[in-house]
C-alpha cells in the first residue's frame, strides 16, 4: 500500500489548504484507490494558520473582537492544552476590512490584542500569533492599548486608532500590558525579516498594499520612527528582524518579550508533521504560486526540505509555477503540477480550481508506480 502525505498551503484567493487536500484526494481515489492518504493542511503564519491548527486537532474557540476599522467581529482561534494559536489576518487583516475597502490611516491592530487577552483569560500559557496580511501600519499600538498599555497624546488622552492616532503619540507606559501577560509566553510566527523602519521597513515594503502612496509611505515611516523613539529608546526592538511584520505588530510583540519563530516551522510542529512524515512514501505539497518567494522559507519549501531530508520524494501542486526544474530540484521537489496550463486563463484556473486539482490528483495516482519505483531504485530522482 502506498502512503501519501498531502501537506499543501492555501491557494490564496481561491481555496483553503483543506479544500486543496480534499480535491487532490478525490482525484487520487479514482486512479490509486488503494493509496492511504494522510491530510496535513499547513500555513506559514498568515491566512490559514488557525485552520491548520484545527485540522491538527486543536479545539475551536469563539471570540468577539474589534475589527480593523472598529466594527464588531466574530472569529475563531485555536486551543490545544495550554497553547493558543491566533491569526492576525482573520482578526484585523486586509481580508477583515468591511467591503475590502482599504483604510491605511485608520486601520488598527486592537482586535489582535483583545484576542491575546482572551487567550490568556482562557488559560493559555503559550500564545502563537500568526502574523501576515495586516490592514494597518500602527506599530502594534492598538494591540498594546487592548492589553492595557497607556499610549497618550500631549493632552494625556488615549491616542486614536491607527496611523493617524500614532502621529499624536507623546508618552507611553507599557507596564500594564506586560502585567496582563504575566506567566504567558508569546511567539510571533512569521517569515518576515524586515525591521520596523527604513527602506526595508513596515511602511516602505508593506504600506502600498494597504493603500499608502509614495508620499504617505515617507510620512508613515517618520511617524513610526517617532513612536519607536518613545516605545523603544534603545532601538533594539525596532532594528530586530521581524519588527516590521504586519505593519509593526512584530515590533509591539517584541516589546512584550515575544520570541520570533518561522511561521512554517511553528505550524508544522503543531501539526506533528515529522511524525506523519515517518509513515509516508510520498509527500505532496503546494500553494497558489510556486515562485522565488516560495524558496524563502514558506510552508511548501519547509515541507519539501524536511521530506527530502527524510529521503522521501516530493511533488508540488500550484496554480502557477515559475520555478525552473533546477530550482525545484534544489528545493527537494522532483516534479510540479500547475493548474494554469490546464485552464483557459488565470480566471478560469481560479474558478475551476477544485476540478483541476482533481485532475492533478488523478494524474499523480497514475504516476505513482513509476515515481516510487524510480525513487526506490538504484538511481533516485534528483
Amino acid at each position: 500500500m502506498t502512503r501519501l502525505l498531502i501537506a499543501p498551503d492555501k491557494f490564496k484567493g481561491s481555496l483553503t489548504a483543506a479544500e486543496v487536500v480534499a480535491a487532490l484526494s478525490r482525484g487520487l481515489a479514482e486512479t490509486a484507490p488503494d493509496a492511504e492518504i494522510t491530510a496535513c493542511p499547513i500555513a506559514d503564519g498568515g491566512d490559514g494558520t488557525v485552520d491548520a491548527a484545527l485540522a491538527a486537532g486543536a479545539t475551536a474557540q469563539p471570540a468577539t473582537i474589534t475589527g480593523p476599522t472598529g466594527e464588531v467581529r466574530e472569529i475563531v482561534w485555536a486551543l490545544e492544552d495550554d497553547t493558543a494559536v491566533l491569526e492576525l489576518a482573520d482578526a484585523v487583516g486586509l481580508k477583515a476590512l468591511p467591503g475590502g475597502d482599504l483604510a491605511p490611516r485608520d486601520a488598527s491592530s486592537r482586535g489582535l490584542g483583545e484576542l491575546i487577552l482572551a487567550a490568556v483569560r482562557a488559560g493559555a500559557r503559550e500564545i502563537v500569533v500568526g502574523l501576515g496580511g495586516s490592514a494597518s501600519t500602527d506599530a502594534g499600538a492598538g494591540l498594546l492599548q487592548a492589553l492595557g498599555a497607556r499610549l497618550l497624546d500631549a493632552e494625556g488622552k488615549d491616542i486614536a486608532p491607527g496611523l493617524a492616532g500614532l502621529e499624536t503619540l507623546a508618552s507611553v507606559d507599557l507596564a500594564p500590558a506586560r502585567e496582563a501577560l504575566e506567566g504567558a509566553v508569546l511567539i510571533a510566527a512569521n517569515d518576515v525579516a524586515n525591521p520596523l523602519l527604513g527602506d526595508d521597513g513596515a511602511a516602505a515594503v508593506y504600506g502600498p498594499q494597504k493603500g499608502l502612496d509614495a508620499e504617505a509611505v515617507t510620512l508613515a515611516d517618520r511617524t513610526l520612527a517617532a513612536a519607536a523613539a518613545l516605545l523603544d529608546p534603545s532601538g533594539a526592538a525596532s532594528r530586530a528582524e521581524g519588527a516590521g511584520a504586519a505593519g509593526g505588530v512584530g515590533f509591539a510583540l517584541l516589546l512584550l518579550g515575544a520570541t520570533q519563530r518561522s511561521g512554517a516551522d511553528v505550524v508544522l510542529e503543531l501539526a506533528d508533521f515529522d511524525a506523519r512524515l515517518a509513515g509516508a512514501d510520498l509527500v505532496v505539497t503546494g500553494e497558489g504560486k510556486l515562485d522565488a518567494q516560495t524558496l524563502q522559507g514558506k510552508g511548501p519549501a519547509e515541507v519539501a526540505r524536511r521530506a527530502a531530508a527524510a529521503g522521501l520524494p516530493v511533488l508540488a501542486v500550484a496554480g502557477a509555477v515559475t520555478l525552473t526544474g533546477e530550482e525545484l530540484a534544489g528545493a527537494g521537489i522532483i516534479g510540479a503540477f500547475d493548474l494554469l496550463s490546464r485552464a483557459a486563463d488565470v480566471e478560469d484556473a481560479i474558478a475551476r480550481g477544485e476540478q483541476l486539482l482533481e485532475e492533478v490528483g488523478r494524474d499523480i495516482g497514475r504516476s505513482l508506480p513509476a515515481l516510487l519505483g524510480e525513487h526506490r531504485g538504484p538511481s533516485p530522482l534528483p
